[in-house]
């Protein structure tokens, strides 16, 4: 996948768009703008008029659509008299509402974007441009574009954003903008493609993350942000967590494997270090002595690893995830006889050697001093344990 910077100018629906409208195929629209709304009367309206206005200006056949999620107020009504096709899902969710639109749309294009009046509906050629370059999807950014004064919440703006920015960047390798702009063009099909799941907020990350993942062209445009009028539906600490437990269960390869490999490879050295040096490690006035760090570090961490392997071959084989060189590098080395053979002669190790520390103990005169062998030869049975009953399970979760 690619992210390509498009500026503010170019020659828009036009091109491509019009030269369909000239030759008179308006059987079905070519642009299909749709706006979620709950309870937006003050602002739909507006926002269907302007896309409207857009629409004609250009001489393009399209439709807006707005997606009713349940408003006590007058927005159908207002949204229907302006010139908008209502959808209704009861199902309620920011993201179950775009979802029934986009399988609702039937424009070559789809546009989106609230309905609060935020985005400027009345000026999208900048956002549909690049579409007609060849791109898949087209986000507006809003940090490029210019943010009004109080239109972001400041947490927002330099906490929130930035984050879950950078978490997609290191996770998913894509170099985003404005990964949460609501204002967004994709090519008619590019969701049936992306498989989109989300019913909340966070479908703003799944669709980055799902196209990334399915090799698509994402740019992006400058995108003004304006200040709302009315009561904003998002909840800064719940939708935030949602933006970034979907981004952490969607790369399990971050959240699992590499922490759990770092804590084994820490295990493996404290266990060393209480092995060899019985007196401990000298910190300034302290002395560590790390016997049971090495146990703890490599229980958790094999058992993050574990995990992390289980929760991406569950994730490719039904589908939440692609598959990809770890699923293929997991499936060649994590295979059912080998992980028993391996647990089986770890816990059958770590066994014999505490059945022959405990004769020794029991037999001898003397006092031995043998705690951190005697650590050594539990973990060596706990990790047993777990890779030979998560063997069973690997297999089960990767042929669902």
């Amino acid at each position: 996948m690619t992210v390509e910077s498009a500026s503010a100018t170019g020659s828009g629906p036009g091109v491509a768009i019009g030269t369909r409208a000239a030759v008179g195929e308006t059987a079905r629209p070519s642009v299909s703008i749709v706006m979620p709304c709950l309870n937006e009367e003050e602002t739909v309206g507006v926002c269907v008029a302007k896309a409207a206005g857009w629409l004609a200006r250009r001489g393009v056949p399209g439709e807006v659509v707005v997606v009713d999620n349940g408003s006590t107020d007058r927005s159908v009504e207002v949204a229907a008299a302006a010139g908008a096709r209502i959808v209704h899902e009861r199902r309620q969710g920011y993201g179950q509402a775009y979802l029934r639109g986009f399988a609702e749309a039937r424009g070559d294009y789809i546009v989106m974007g609230d309905s609060d009046d935020t985005y400027d509906f009345s000026d999208l050629d900048a956002l549909i441009a690049p579409l007609d370059k060849g791109a898949d999807m087209v986000l507006g950014n809003r940090f490029a574009g210019g943010i009004a004064a109080g239109a972001m919440p400041w947490a927002h703006r330099y906490i929130g954003s930035p984050i879950i920015n950078l978490v997609i960047r290191l996770f998913f390798g894509t170099r985003i903008g404005d990964s949460q702009s609501g204002l967004r063009a994709f090519r008619r099909g590019v969701t049936e493609r992306l498989g989109l799941r989300s019913s909340g907020m966070e479908l703003a990350s799944e669709m980055i993350v799902s196209a990334t993942r399915a090799g698509l062209t994402i740019a992006e445009v400058p995108a003004p942000y304006a200040l709302r009028r009315g009561e904003s539906k998002l909840n800064t600490v719940r939708d935030g967590w949602r933006h970034l437990r979907f981004l952490l269960l969607a790369a399990p390869d971050f959240l699992f494997t590499l922490p759990g490999a770092a804590m084994v490879v820490l295990g493996v050295l404290a266990t060393v270090i209480s092995l060899i040096s019985a007196d401990g490690v000298q910190i300034g006035p302290l002395v560590w002595r790390p016997v049971f760090a090495g146990t703890i570090l490599l229980a958790i961490g094999m058992n993050a690893v574990l995990l992390g392997v289980i929760a991406k071959l569950y994730g490719v084989s039904h589908g939440f995830l692609r598959e990809d060189r770890w699923a293929r590098l997991y499936r060649r080395w994590f295979r059912l006889e080998a992980v028993l053979a391996l647990g089986a002669a770890l816990f059958l190790g770590g066994l014999v050697t505490e059945l022959l520390l405990f004769g020794a103990w029991t037999t001898s005169a003397a006092a031995i001093d043998s705690l951190s062998l005697a650590a050594l030869a539990q973990t060596l049975m706990i990790v047993g344990a777990e890779l030979g009953l998560a063997g069973f399970l690997l297999v089960t979760v990767d042929s669902a």
